[in-house]
């Protein structure tokens, strides 16, 4: 048994906090690599295959194309000079842009990201910030109040006696006597101490199974793991010493790079046997390694959160997540549930360094947006309007001509009429923890809305008409959970599809309005607004279901469903609070384990209509 060679998988990846009293670090590790879990994370991506595709395309996704200001030109000029100087030169060597692809890279590898800040010889100023790797820190022990005050810094903790660590004091505006600090952040990780933990970290065995998995083939390939035929001597078994000396003897004349693998060696004490020498064929051993390279691909998909490969730039023989409109849910979903927290976690430890130097101002990612053609030049003409065609085209749209709304007299804009209903609806308030949301797919709707808009078109109404709106109210989609002891309500908001290009840079009036008010809707409400974008009907009609249709054909936004419980039961009375903010935001999911099943929408409500056949054009 002692010449069987093995693969020990039981490895644990979790990592470890502990704390040495000869130590005035707190060291971060696992088992086999003591307090080097971030280069144990470094070394998974170099070795999986898997690991390192997800965590290039996801980096990429978190930096984005740049850094930009929102609503540039209602700032103050001062402090947008400052900033773009900054977006400039981060420091002397790199611009604020190149740090963040860095910060980015290590956020999603590491789980958190460090900046060196750098102030100015009066301290009045953030003079400049460059990018600090996680694997260079580790944490001093916190003081009695649970902060941890100052990082110590190595090129190398493997050999820390060659490579001694320093202090480096934490981010702190109020105490600025060195001249440099680092600012370590990510986000919460459950029992940790001081450091934060990878969102994947739970996938990390299978992305380990993958490093074995190729080291395999790679020792199979070059050192013979696998033998090829069974050499036998039946003159009895020689000690121990000769018989490394035959093996030897063999193993110079025919193994190396070029022979890898070509024999077994046995030995038998029945002398009237010559030696045997027998071929060997390995047993379905490829079918055993496709199918755990399948599984073990499919867990780290998994634990990073990718339900499509495709998105990651991974092959797919399944054909899971290949349809286009899969493939788009997949990206919203992924952007939405993925992305964005890394980039918000980002832009607010940014904005600490802006309000420093007097230049906070808000901020956002220019998202990262694949181009797909699936039309020709013909066919885009044959379906879009004017503005359409210009808007692929870079041009600014036609001048838009005011909606006549009561007998010819007078004269209303149809934003003017949105506006309008837009301020009858609530604001998402601040203090609302939004726990999830998420995009609605595969649904029907309760009515014919054909015959509808059919027989709206044929009657004379006011086309500024937006109807009474009343979120808080209760809508056909609120129930009670199955037990009866909760009160589910069912909202929408109206986003973007961060993935749809949009070449002109410019945006409709009504999806412009729509998504500066930030509103949350029940499906009634969305229903009954009138007649913003007339003519985007039916045969031409004023009126459609912005529901299924948004801001109309090529419009690039869906709703976005949103499910909130009510307060626990009081008395056995299940409440019913009259305003939302009172309730809890949690996702379908959970929901539906808590006994509540939300009624099921067209597919259409999350699918921009320009991802619709004819771009959302009815004929």
């Amino acid at each position: 048994m002692e010449n069987i060679i093995s693969i020990n998988l039981s490895t644990t990846t979790a990592p470890v906090v502990t704390e040495s009293r000869s130590k005035d670090w707190i060291d971060y590790g696992t088992e086999e690599w003591a307090n080097l879990y971030p280069q144990f994370l470094i070394d998974l991506y170099y070795n999986s295959s898997t690991q390192a595709a997800i965590i290039n395309a996801t980096a990429e996704l978190i930096a984005g194309e740049d850094l930009v200001i929102e609503d540039e030109e209602d700032r103050e000029l001062e402090a947008i000079v400052k900033l773009k100087k900054f977006f400039n030169s981060a420091n002397s060597n790199e611009t604020l842009n190149e740090v963040i692809k860095k910060v980015a890279f290590d956020f999603k590898l590491q789980g958190a990201f460090a900046l060196n800040i750098v102030w100015s010889q009066d301290r009045t100023q953030i003079a400049e910030i460059y990018h600090i790797g996680v694997d260079k820190i580790r944490a001093e022990k916190p003081n009695e109040l649970g902060k941890v005050e100052a990082y110590y810094v190595s090129t190398d903790w493997a050999n820390t006696r060659q490579n001694k660590p320093y202090r480096v004091p934490a981010f702190n505006t109020n105490d600025r006597t060195s001249p440099n600090q680092i600012l370590y952040t990510g986000i919460y990780s459950p029992n940790m101490n001081a450091y934060y933990t990878p969102d994947y970290v739970a996938g990390n065995n299978w992305a380990l199974v993958d490093q074995r998995v190729a080291e395999f083939h790679l020792n199979n390939i070059s050192n013979g793991f696998s033998g090829s035929f069974l050499i036998s001597f039946a003159n009895g078994v020689p000690t121990l010493e000769e018989r490394q000396q035959i093996e030897n003897s063999l193993a110079a004349k025919f193994t190396g790079a070029d022979n890898a693998g070509k024999f077994i060696l046995t030995f038998s004490d029945d002398k009237t046997r010559t030696p045997e020498i027998t071929a060997i064929t390995p047993s379905d051993l490829d079918k055993q390694y496709v199918a755990l390279q399948t599984l073990l691909v499919q867990n780290i998909l998994t634990a990073h959160r990718v339900t499509s490969p495709i998105l990651m730039g991974i092959k797919s023989d399944t054909g899971l997540g290949n349809n286009a409109d899969e493939l788009n849910s997949a990206a919203n979903f992924y952007l939405n549930t993925v992305v964005a927290p890394f980039q918000g976690h980002i832009i607010k430890t940014l904005r600490k360094i802006f309000t420093v130097n007097g230049m906070d101002i808000p901020v956002r990612f220019e998202q990262l947006k694949p181009i797909t053609t699936r039309f020709t030049d013909q066919d885009l003409a044959a379906v879009m309007t004017q503005d359409e065609i210009r808007e692929e085209l870079g041009l600014a749209p036609l001048a838009k001509e005011e909606v006549v709304v009561d007998a010819g007299l007078t004269k209303m804009s149809e934003f003017t009429a949105l506006e309008a209903f837009l301020d009858t609806l609530e604001d998402i308030p601040e203090d609302w923890e939004l726990i999830k949301e998420e995009i609605v797919d595969g649904e029907h709707v309760d009515f014919d809305y054909e015959a509808e808009l059919n027989k709206i078109a044929n009657e004379k109404i006011e086309l500024a008409s937006t109807g009474r709106a009343n979120p808080n109210a209760r809508s056909s989609q609120d129930g009670l959970n199955r037990s009866g002891t909760a009160f589910y309500k069912v909202r929408y908001v109206y986003r973007n599809d961060n993935f749809l290009l949009n070449r002109s840079g410019t945006t409709r009036d009504f999806c412009s309005i729509m998504e500066s008010a930030d509103k949350i809707y029940r499906k009634e409400d969305i229903e009954n607004m009138g007649g913003a974008n007339p003519g985007f009907g039916i045969d031409g009609s004023n009126y459609y279901d912005k529901f299924l249709f948004k801001g109309g054909p090529n419009c690039h936004h869906f709703w976005l469903r949103q499910i909130y419980r009510a307060p626990a039961i009081d008395d056995d009375y299940v409440y019913y609070p009259d305003n939302v903010q009172d309730e809890k935001n949690i996702g379908y999911t959970q929901a539906v384990m808590e006994g509540f099943t939300a009624e099921r929408n067209d597919g259409l409500v999350a699918i921009p209509p320009k991802r619709m056949a004819n771009n959302g054009y009815y004929n």
